[in-house]
């Protein structure tokens, strides 16, 4: 790369916030992972969805429901969403063929005012509460078996998931190769502790263990507000399904592998989801659910006893690999948003010995940990949906603008335009719904949030006011010193 090429990649920066600069450098982000075929883009999709969710998510899933049957009518309702929405994207990630996820398709749909509110909003809002929910998942299932009977002491839960964000954050500051081991080893361990739970439930349906399944519909409180917070919950254990379309470039003929990862990969998990909560309800009525403090490990205590152990373990195992793979994505993200001038340029700089974006890895454990000192789990998951869903129907709303606005783009899969439709009512549903029938204060600390962001563009963007980086000078300088890290373009020439 020459200099000329990187005057030029400057100018473009000042010039204007375009789509096209997020292309331009990904392959050098991303060039461990260089070919993605078929089953490496299931395996993605499967992996990263099953995390913790799985494990928290049914009891606050059957706590908004009240009964069995509507419970697993909304996981399968759940996955049949979060198909028809990753098949939008498949649509989007096909036309554009940019890595980065929403944001280049709200850029070429909306410009960069959205494009930058949703970078924005994932730095600050969803990547870290969703890094900072699962490690609190993790704090619990780690602690469970040390407190038989009753429910582990807040702090220690908290203080245990502080020290999870950590480590992680130490583990993927120090070596991209260590980062990449650790996930290999959790999602195997995440895969075993599915497939134990699976089938020691349908052995249980064999032995006749039906009991709980009758009268599934009876108790159960069915309003507006209540499936939309059912949904969250639900679609919190699915969030994922979209991660293919982070790596777009990388993947192998994209045109046939991303929609076939998706209708392959999903529908996997949702048949995995409901035969898991199928596996819960053999062995514990409604109530004993709601009252468990980590599911999986009840689940175990009455069906592997004495070898129990394994599932506080595995269930462990899992979230930290969940949490491990937020980190590992999440960071670049801070990273690309540093060097396209939306965050502050210290957060773009890499290690010189290690190669990593530590800056940026470093800021996002800091967040998530100041989103675990006030939190739980319940309150975190529908803050995090909120803002989520805004962007999830903001981005379907692109793909239906661009079918009349950007004709001329090529589209080599075409779904039909009641799928995207169907998604972004659902989407407003789920963002109403909440906010009409039980208003919190989380949601309007969320909205104020997001739309402050408006403010730090048309300051720092748009009008490009330098007071901030003069101020940030000398810091930068001690942190470049402490960290030894240096801007990317100086690395990758």
């Amino acid at each position: 790369m020459g200099e000329n090429s990187l005057r030029k990649r400057k100018g473009e920066d000042e010039g204007r916030e375009d789509g096209r600069s997020i292309q331009s450098h990904e392959p050098q982000a991303t060039n461990l992972q260089k070919q993605v075929g078929l089953i490496s883009g299931i395996c993605m999709i499967v992996g990263t969805i099953i995390g913790s969710g799985i494990f928290v998510s049914p009891k606050s899933v059957l706590g908004n429901i009240g009964a069995v049957g509507p419970c697993l009518i909304i996981w399968a309702a759940c996955g049949i969403l979060a198909t028809l929405g990753a098949l939008c994207f498949a649509e989007l990630g096909t036309m554009i063929t940019k890595s980065g996820g929403e944001y280049p398709y709200l850029m070429e749909a909306f410009g960069p005012i959205p494009a930058f509110l949703f970078s924005w909003t994932s730095l600050l809002v969803t990547k870290p509460s969703s890094f900072a929910i699962i490690c609190l998942s993790f704090a619990e299932y780690a602690s469970a078996p040390f407190y038989p009977g009753c429910d582990p002491p807040q702090v220690v839960i908290k203080c245990l998931a502080a020290a999870a964000i950590v480590v992680i954050t130490i583990v993927n500051s120090l070596s991209v190769k260590l980062g990449s081991y650790l996930q290999n080893f959790l999602t195997a361990a995440k895969m075993i502790i599915v497939t134990i739970i699976i089938v020691s439930g349908i052995v249980l349906l064999a032995q006749g263990k039906t009991e709980n399944f009758k009268d599934s519909f009876k108790d159960s409180t069915i309003s507006v507000s209540s499936i939309s917070l059912a949904f969250y919950n639900g679609l919190w254990a699915y969030d994922g399904w979209n991660q293919l379309n982070y790596i777009t470039e990388e993947l192998k003929n994209p045109y046939r592998n991303l929609p076939l990862s998706i209708i392959i990969g999903i529908p996997l998990v949702t048949v995995c989801y409901v035969l898991i909560n199928i596996s819960y309800f053999t062995v514990m009525t409604s109530t004993e659910l709601l009252q468990s403090q980590a599911v999986a490990v009840t689940f175990g205590d009455r069906v592997l006893y004495p070898a129990s152990w394994i599932v506080p373990l595995f269930v462990a195992f899992s979230t930290i690999g969940s949490a491990n793979g937020t980190c590992f994505t999440a960071g670049r993200l801070v990273y690309v948003a540093g060097r396209e001038g939306h965050m502050l340029k210290v957060l773009s700089y890499i290690s010189v010995k290690r190669l990593t974006p530590a800056p940026a890895i470093i800021f996002y454990g800091a967040i998530a940990i100041i989103y675990i000192i006030p939190g739980d789990i319940n309150t975190l998951i529908n803050y995090f949906s909120f803002a989520v869903w805004i962007f999830y129907g903001l981005t379907v709303l692109a793909l239906i603008v661009m079918r009349f606005t950007r004709k001329e783009l090529k589209r080599p899969i075409r779904i039909p335009i009641i799928i995207p439709v169907i998604v972004i009512l659902v989407s407003i549903l789920l963002v109403l719904a909440p906010i009409i029938t039980a208003p919190e204060l989380a949601y309007l600390y969320c909205v104020l949030f997001i739309l402050s962001g408006l403010i730090v563009y048309v300051l720092f963007v748009h009008f490009k006011f330098n007071w901030p980086q003069k101020i940030s000078k000398p810091i930068t300088m001690h942190l470049q010193m402490l960290l030894e890290v240096v801007p990317a373009e100086e690395v990758t020439e």
